[in-house]
């Protein structure tokens, strides 16, 4: 008996560690693409997403309403490519990562400063896909806001 729970205390074990080493795996892709971006890469920025990457964020228009707005990944690229290195420093934190199979979200909060300035808050909405041993990202969504940023 003691042979079996030695066993399966190995075996939960070793469970728990590849489920992290999954999750961290994920964290990693996340942030190459914030490196990236904060080291005015184009190149590596490209590189963090998959051929039909979706880009949208969450915000108001003029009226007060809720709106989504679509970005093409060149777009964002491009404007990426347009600053210095440090001018674009997303801090993130990772609240929530789900991975089954091939599939991964990542929730992360996280402030934005812009030329060493803080310009906004909010959450960002990854979901990133396996391919070939490798996490690209699909899909993001964001929130932005300037209050409620502590």
């Amino acid at each position: 008996m003691k042979k079996f729970l030695i066993v399966l205390t190995m075996v939960l074990a070793s469970w728990k560690g590849i489920a992290q080493a999954a999750e961290d795996s994920v964290k990693l892709a996340v942030n190459k693409m914030f490196l990236a971006m904060k080291n005015a890469d184009s190149t590596s920025l490209r590189s963090c997403f998959s051929t039909t990457m979706v880009l949208q964020t969450i915000s108001r228009n003029k009226e007060g309403n809720t709106v989504v707005v679509n970005e093409s990944a060149d777009e964002f690229i491009g404007s990426i490519q347009q600053l210095l290195p440090g001018e674009a420093d997303e801090r993130i934190s990772f609240e929530t990562i789900r991975i089954d199979g091939p599939l991964a979200i990542a929730w992360t909060p996280y402030k934005f400063y812009y030329k060493g300035k803080f310009s906004h808050c909010g959450v960002n909405s990854f979901q990133l896909v396996r391919f070939e041993g490798e996490w690209k990202v699909q899909y993001i969504i964001d929130t932005r806001r300037r209050v409620g940023c502590e």
